[in-house]
This record gives C-alpha cells, structure tokens and sequence, in this order.
C-alpha cells in the first residue's frame, strides 16, 4: 500500500505535498509527537530541512552541497501534528520524489529515518551523560545506540553484511563492474552496506538485488550509512531499504565497520582514499592484529592502474606492512566474491570463538584519533601531522583527516564556504610524505576523480613539503 498523502505540483519542477510515515513513526506518544514538532520549529530545523532536501533530490544526483540548497531555495518541510500522530507538510519539493504525484515509497521512508535519527541524536545522545562522547568507549556506545534505534541490526543472523566503498564519479565499466560483483555476492546470499549514493554506491546494491532474486531471498538487506554534510551530494539511492543519518563522519566510518564482516573498495577520490586511510588505520592498530577483517581492493580492468597508485602512495608513507592489510583483485569478480565469502566464515569463526556479536563488532579497537570529530578549518588543516615520526596507525588517522578536508571543501556546504573566504587548504608534512600525496591527488584531478565528469575541477588544497635537504 502506498503512503497516504496529498500532492499539488506547484511548477513542473517542484510539488506540494503532505506525507504520512511508513514505519518506525506510525505510532507516537504525545511527548514524542511534541519533539518532533519542534524539530521543525526550533534550531534543529536547517539541518532537517537541508538532509530531507537532499533525501528528495531522488536521480538528479549533483557534486555540491551547495548547489543543491540554492536550487531549492523556497523549499519547506515541517512537521504538523494530525489526530493523533503527525504528517510532514511539504512546499515546493523535488516533483522527482513522485510518480504520478504519489511520493516513491522508499523515499517516504528515508524521509521520515532522517527525522528519526536527527531527533534520536539530538534528544538521546547529545548531552547525554549515559554517552561520554569524549572517550572511545562513549562513542562506540553512541554508534550502537544510534543503529539498534533505526533498527537495522538483526541479531539472529549469519555474518553476511559486505561493506562496499567507492567513489560517486566513477566510469560506466567501473559501474558496471561494482554491479556485477553486488551480483556475485548476491548470488551467495549476501547484503550490501555502502554510503547510500551513486555510483560505486547503488551499484553493488543494485547487482545483489538480481543475485537475491535468483536465489529467492525476499529479505536482503541494503544498508545506506551516510551524514548531514555529505548528504547533499550523494543523495541516498533508490535501492538503499534501511537508512541511517550519522551525526558526523567519524560516526558514519565507525558504523560501517561496526556492523559490517568485510569490506571491498571500488575506485574512487579523496571520500575513497579517506575510507581507506581509516581502515587501515584500524588494522594496522597493533590490538586488532588478531582480528580478522577482509579488506579487498577491486575494479576492471582500465582501472588497474588506479590501484597502483594507490598500493604506491600507501607503500611510501606507512610502509610495507600496510599492503598486508588487503588484496588488490582486478577484473574478476567471481574471485572477488569467493575470497570474501572465504573471509566472512572466517569472521563467523572468530566471532563464535571470542563469544562477540555478529551484527556489532565490539572487539575492534579504534583509536580516539579516529573517532573523534574533525573540523576542517584551515587552521586544523595546516597543523596536522603529517610526518613520519609516529606509529604507521596514527599517520593514517593523520592522512584520513587530511582526505576528509579535501572531501569537505570539494563538496560540502560548509567547506566550500570556507575555501570562498579564506582561500585554499594548506597540508604541511614531511617530503615523503607530500610527494606521494601530490602524485595522487595529481591523479585523481587527472582522471577526474575529484567531482562529478561534468564539473570544473579548482583544487581547495596546497601542499607544502618540508625538512627538503635535511639530515
């Protein structure tokens, strides 16, 4: 059954509507529906408004945050109370959200998961003493907290939740190749977790979807993590059946490898080499050494030389032991879809062994550095660390937050903004460190990796070697 509502095209790109939920919001307390009225109302209500713009740009998926909230300029969501429950009154929304002016089911329910997360994390988590959020252990509770309330945790399940990362600009045979390995891995009745957007995003989730046809399994899942500042560009996809606003990307990064039991990375840019960085980050962590945790790198063959580059610059800046961490797998997807197969039994081993959750892995130590939130200011910029006097785990976290700036000022709101008043981003770091980082950024400018093939590339970021010449 469709949700119930009322729509009123306004123009031919924008539509009035009032939508009633379909879901975990159907049935309210008075003091629930209170809340979520002044979500609406009160200091919570851009970013609301912002998150749910971005869930109903549904297909016309753009490279800025920005351009987004300017196109839609008149547009208004606000939460209005209805016998005993409550609908969300729309004006001048995305008619892409619509056929035939009934809104698209699923895109009703991501709507209303934006409201539940954006007031569970306001009301629940946020100056919450149950939830140190200052400490590792409080921000891991936190991210469990917030996945069991959107209920996408199901704990009498067999591992089989496959994290796939990738970029959003990537090439039709790179997208057609991540479907084809979503398919592989649908076949063995396995689910698919991603960033929730295009490309390397949708299709993995849009190959498993033919793959759990054919084997008859009505209950895949189609995990879409993602967080207020990436949401605009990367509009959640319309496969993605359990979505999940994080507060911030540190949050989102701990979800996926939380509730995921391996992870393949497609190509990609910054937002790709950012997943990367984090990850390894993790597994070169001297305490997850006895955690297994399958990390495969994986794309056609035209993309080969892309995995090159990046084997290369891990290679020169945390050093050999790091490319022990994956498997570079190019232009097969059936053996792609055999080694993690191979891989998640082995997690359920572990699991059973350590007596650890399959739906939340509770052992993997992250470091704080890793989960607290990074502001890309140009100040916090310029001061990383990026040398190589520390542990190859702490330089990753330090290179990770250098990527996740380049992300922000490449397509978030805020971070364009910034780029606009104060100029570029400056990352100072040793030379070793700066060379390789400038040979692949260089690289993904190049093959257009940076933002969408349609769009002008200005690089937000300056690199600055030092210790050139020194001892």
């Amino acid at each position: 059954m469709h949700p119930k509502h009322t729509a009123l095209p306004v123009s031919s790109e924008v539509i009035d509507a009032r939508i009633s939920p379909n879901g975990s919001l159907d049935v309210l307390s008075r003091l629930e529906v209170g809340k979520l009225l002044n979500t609406s109302r009160g200091r919570l209500y851009p970013l609301f408004r912002n998150s749910s713009l971005a869930v109903l740009n549904y297909g016309d998926y753009l490279d800025d945050g920005r351009e987004l909230l300017e196109r839609y300029k008149d547009f208004d969501i606000r939460v209005i109370q209805e016998e005993r429950g409550i609908k969300l009154d729309l004006r001048n929304a995305p008619t892409s959200a619509f056929v035939d002016g009934t809104m698209i089911r699923g895109i009703n329910e991501h709507l209303f998961a934006v409201l539940r997360d954006i007031v569970y994390v306001d009301d629940t988590i946020n100056n919450n003493p149950r939830f140190d959020l200052a400490t590792s252990d409080g921000i891991t509770n936190a991210v469990f907290h917030i996945l069991r309330n959107a209920g996408i945790m199901r704990p009498r399940t067999e591992p089989r939740l496959i994290v796939c990362w990738g970029g959003h600009s990537i090439s039709p045979d790179e997208y057609d190749y991540s479907k084809e390995v979503g398919y592989r891995l649908g076949l063995r009745g396995l689910d698919i977790c991603t960033g929730c957007g295009p490309g390397a995003m949708k299709g993995p989730m849009k190959g498993a979807t033919i793959g759990h046809a054919k084997q008859r399994i009505y209950n895949g899942q189609y995990l879409g993590i993602t967080e207020p500042g990436i949401i605009a560009s990367e509009s959640p996809n319309p496969i993605v059946n359990d979505l999940v606003i994080m507060p911030d990307i540190e949050k989102r990064l701990e979800a996926f490898v939380r509730v995921g039991h391996a992870v393949i990375v497609f190509p990609g840019g910054v937002g790709t080499a950012e997943e990367i960085l984090y990850i390894l980050s993790i597994l070169l962590d001297p305490d997850n050494s006895r955690i297994p945790l399958p990390l495969i790198f994986t794309g056609p063959a035209a993309s080969a030389g892309y995995f090159e580059q990046i084997d290369h610059f891990i290679t020169e800046t945390l050093g050999p032991a790091a490319r022990q961490m994956y498997r570079i797998i190019i232009d097969d997807p059936e053996t792609v879809a055999h080694r993690i197969t191979e891989g998640v039994e082995e997690v359920r081993r572990f699991r059973v062994k350590a007596d650890d959750a399959f739906y939340y892995n509770w052992l993997l130590n992250i470091d704080l550095s890793l989960q607290l939130p990074f502001v890309p200011s140009h100040e916090n910029m310029r001061h990383l660390d990026l040398h190589k006097n520390q542990p190859p785990h702490l330089l990753a976290s330090n290179l990770r937050r250098a990527f996740s700036g380049i992300v922000a000022g490449n397509v978030k709101e805020a971070g364009i903004r910034a780029i606009e008043e104060k100029g570029v981003f400056e990352l100072c770091g040793d030379a070793e460190i700066m060379g390789p980082l400038d040979s692949l950024l260089a690289a993904f400018v190049e093959q257009k990796r940076m933002k969408l093939p349609t769009t002008t590339y200005n690089p937000c970021y300056r690199l600055i070697a030092e210790n050139v010449g020194g001892p």
